[in-house]
């Protein structure tokens, strides 16, 4: 059975990292303070680390997943690597060809998307911008890669974004990834030596208002346009990550325009070994009243 690092609270309030069997009630400690460090480490030593704990470590009750990414570890996302990507900024932009001139290009799109402390994680809300007329969910495969820019760990992100404020113009990219709300990871992450094969794995979408299904799909990393060793490379070309990078690797599943997220919707995930991410939608205004 695939087991997955996490982060979570225990039965005393305490936050704890581990490592456990998938869907399991109760973890084994992993021997790091936080997941920051244990991304410090080289890839073998990392695998290791996180297999001696499942072997001999102690054993905590999980009470509540939290995000899997903490401390100075900061989540990154690239754009327009599946051909449906491409297809749905054309069709959003005023300027459709940026994105056509980006697929074919050899230098990715790279973006920042979230520090740590404003991830959200499973069962949390993710939000909507009120200055935005068409909000999606973008659900993607992210890549958890240590110092050393060795792909060590995948999970599940949810880049929610504001097609409207990108499609108004590409400079407005910022405004529309990077606000309260819009960035979900988890459940946890699976060490890399547990996919067995990357590029073929099924990614599904569906999102549910009042209990009814209102949009669905389905796609493969086998439509992935680039490689994930290329994406990770220039993310690493003229940036170090002392303490690990998580990088979202962009999105195969895109809703028509008609199509908006509203408060209240829940939106689940799932990627084939890896896991389901649910959360449900509020105002990005919710979200920066709980911060305040």
């Amino acid at each position: 059975m695939t087991h997955e690092v996490i982060r979570f609270i225990d039965n005393n309030g305490d936050v704890k990292v581990g490592v456990r069997e998938q869907g399991d009630s109760t973890a084994h400690l992993l021997s790091v303070e936080n997941l920051a460090q244990l991304l410090t480490l080289e890839k073998a030593p990392l695998l290791s680390t996180i297999k001696e704990a499942l072997q001999n470590a102690a054993i905590a009750e999980v009470s509540r997943l939290l995000p899997p990414v903490d401390a100075l570890t900061e989540v990154w996302a690239a754009g327009v690597t599946y051909k449906r990507s491409r297809a749905a900024r054309e069709e959003e932009s005023d300027q459709p060809d940026v994105y056509s001139r980006v697929y074919d290009a050899a230098r990715p799109e790279l973006f920042f998307k979230s520090v740590a402390w404003r991830v959200v994680g499973p069962g949390e809300s993710i939000g909507v911008r009120s200055d935005s007329a068409i909000n999606a969910p973008e659900p993607e495969i992210a890549l958890v890669c240590n110092s050393y820019g060795e792909i060590v760990g995948v999970t599940i992100c949810n880049d929610v974004s504001s097609r409207s404020i990108e499609g108004e113009n590409p400079l407005y990219l910022p405004q529309a990834k990077i606000y309260a709300g819009s960035c979900a990871l988890g459940p946890g992450f699976v060490p890399i030596d547990q996919i067995s094969d990357i590029y073929n794995l099924e990614i599904s979408v569906a999102v549910t208002r009042g209990g009814n299904l209102v949009w669905d799909g389905v796609t493969s990393t086998r439509e992935m346009h680039r490689t994930f060793e290329d994406l990770v490379s220039y993310l690493f070309l003229h940036l170090d990550f002392p303490q690990g990078v998580i990088l979202s690797t962009g999105t195969g599943l895109v809703p028509s325009m008609e199509f908006n997220l509203s408060t209240g919707d829940e939106v689940t995930v799932g990627i084939a070994h890896v896991g389901t991410l649910v959360n449900i939608v509020k105002s990005a205004a919710n979200h920066l009243q709980l911060e305040a």
